[in-house]
């Protein structure tokens, strides 16, 4: 399944309400459902069963904190959960590392592409109800793949992912 096959696969209720136009939103319930067959594959191996549920967890928690943020009436409370959400991205981003033994590597750099997007919409979205900026003192994410130049970075899209989903 990819990207769009996903998104035709939402329900209308889902796509039908305003927190579906959040690219962010989007991206962290298409990670979230990537996520499920992973986590299936990595509570399987005993050295992986905790990892899998910290994993489950914290994909979860990326799109729930963005929808509570969302649903808050004052840009400090949108910013505190949408921090959250940031905090949550870069935990599942560490729980893809730490399994990528089981899972392997294709499938590990494949889903760290939409965690990564969501890392770098949220830095953007943080700031915006915070009124200042946050502090990331390395550079800008960057991978090897053409699909994340300088200008695709400045506007990542969904239909950068990967078209093919390894499983």
């Amino acid at each position: 399944m990819n990207y769009r096959e996903w998104e035709n696969s939402v329900p209308e209720e889902l796509k039908g309400g305003p927190l579906w136009k959040l690219e962010v939103y989007r991206l962290a319930l298409f990670a979230a459902e990537l996520g499920w067959s992973d986590v299936t594959k990595l509570v399987k191996d005993r050295r992986t069963a905790g990892l899998s549920d910290q994993l489950n967890r914290a994909l979860g928690s990326v799109g729930g904190n963005i929808a509570e943020g969302y649903s808050r009436g004052s840009a400090k409370d949108r910013a505190r959960f949408y921090e959250y959400a940031l905090g949550s991205a870069r935990e599942s981003r560490g729980w893809y590392h730490d399994g990528r033994h089981v899972l392997g590597e294709t499938v590990t750099k494949h889903r760290l592409d939409p965690l990564t997007q969501i890392i770098r919409l949220l830095l953007t979205m943080v700031p915006e109800q915070r009124g200042y900026s946050l502090h990331e003192d390395s550079p800008p994410y960057r991978t090897n793949d053409a699909r994340f130049s300088e200008q695709a970075a400045d506007n990542p899209q969904p239909d950068s992912l990967p078209k093919d989903i390894p499983a």
